[in-house]
């Protein structure tokens, strides 16, 4: 690996309530791996269902704990433990617990990486706002990801989480 330092746009935004801060970009290192710190408060819904088909999520979860649901499996994670989120699996997670959750987002490869800093100039939109939900799925379909946005209303009632 060349020792030549890449100063790639760092980024440090909120989605919501999910924060999302860029700690390593895909473009320094030739693994094209990328590492986001995310935060999430209590009784927290994160995202809606939604799949990636070109990358694996790899979260380490250093304070609180992580509720995934994926392939209609519920798991709870632990700080100090991990959880695969794979490609092409539906799959949301939220923070159930009383205490702030924190955790590394490992991205595999790192381009969707770049999808939080994107949205975020978008996010929050209203899903009535025709525009903002156009550009949204423009995202969506660049970075080969698909949202159920119906699915919100739904885990938030039956998890009672806001988000």
């Amino acid at each position: 690996m060349s020792s030549q330092v890449i100063s790639p746009e760092k980024y440090d935004v909120m989605l919501g309530q999910l924060g999302a801060r860029l700690d390593i970009s895909r473009l320094e290192n030739e693994a094209n791996v990328a590492i986001v710190e995310h935060t999430l408060p209590a009784h927290t819904l994160a995202a809606p269902l939604h799949r990636h088909s070109r990358e694996d999520e790899l979260s380490y979860v250093l304070e609180g704990e992580m509720t995934v649901l994926a392939d209609g499996e519920l798991t709870t994670v632990p700080a100090g433990e991990s959880v695969v989120k794979g490609r092409d699996v539906w799959h949301t997670f939220w923070n159930a617990g009383d205490e702030p959750l924190r955790f590394l987002e490992i991205i595999a490869p790192g381009t969707f990486s770049e999808f939080f800093e994107e949205v975020s100039r978008v996010y929050p939109f209203d899903p009535t706002d025709e525009e903002a939900l156009t550009h949204f799925e423009e995202l969506c379909a660049r970075y080969g990801f698909e949202a159920d946005l119906e699915s919100v209303p739904r885990l938030c009632e039956e998890h009672a989480l806001g988000m």
